[in-house]
């Protein structure tokens, strides 16, 4: 069933990660899309398979299914979770993490520039931070504007309000850090380099109606969407997502 709530309360519940949770391991197409974008971690593994690796952030995932390895942890206080604490303040000494991943999880970061700072500190040289975080392309904007609960703010600063671990949010943060104020930020974390920003799930996700809404196509469908978002610039122009990757220099 679609999941209702008031945004200035229940988002902080645990419950309603718990519930978020559910909701993905039971629509499969939804489930789909987040295979794919695990599948960007699984590769970053493979290439260091006994590396250590957090995610933040984990409680509505289930990456801990594919990566038995990867240390699971979230703000809040959930059962399926190893740790709890806040990204900007990361409980691991200094070069000690070959990878931290996060899925929707940087936008609603109050201080972005503690927790890279964090990152920067614990990550060992080449480490990896990856992100799977909201594009600004022509339509994310469009839809994010006017359909999303969160906000999204393509002209705002770098700290957001903190209403609530996850009811305070800005969705066009990462573009924020890591586009329009790219110089600003290669300044202040000298030791981090951007190596790659990638758009994708055009209509992917949308279709699938994420954890609030009915899947709007049938399951079946799923490859026919995958298919028109490989025709070049359909994801440059209408991408939803991104894959943000930075590494410790």
């Amino acid at each position: 069933m679609p999941l209702k709530y008031n945004i200035n309360t229940h988002l902080d519940d645990p419950q309603t990660t718990i519930r978020h949770r559910e909701i993905i391991l039971s629509k499969k197409f939804l489930w789909k899309i987040y295979v794919e974008w695990y599948g960007n971690f699984i590769t970053e593994v493979k290439k260091n398979p006994e590396g250590k690796y957090l995610e933040i952030g984990s409680g509505g995932g289930f990456l801990k299914e594919m990566l038995p390895n990867v240390i699971t942890s979230d703000i809040l206080p959930l059962p399926h979770v190893a740790m709890q604490f806040s990204a900007e303040k990361l409980p691991f000494i200094s070069n000690e993490l070959d990878g931290i991943f996060m899925v929707n999880v940087l936008h609603h970061i109050p201080h972005p520039a503690s927790f890279f700072s964090e990152a920067e500190r614990t990550l060992k040289p080449g480490g990896k931070i990856i992100m799977i975080e909201p594009a600004n392309t022509l339509l994310s904007r469009f839809i994010y504007k006017n359909f999303h609960h969160e906000p999204f703010m393509p002209g705002g600063e770098w700290d957001i309000e903190s209403t609530g671990p996850l009811s305070g949010a800005n969705g066009a943060l990462p573009y924020i850090l890591m586009i329009r104020d790219r110089k600003k930020f290669e300044k202040e974390f000298p030791g981090l380099r951007i190596d790659s920003i990638n758009m994708l799930t055009a209509f992917l996700y949308t279709v699938s109606g994420g954890v609030s809404r009915k899947c709007l196509v049938p399951e079946w469908s799923y490859g026919l969407w995958r298919l028109i978002e490989k025709i070049p610039f359909v994801n440059a122009i209408c991408g939803m997502m991104a894959t943000y990757i930075v590494s410790k220099r």
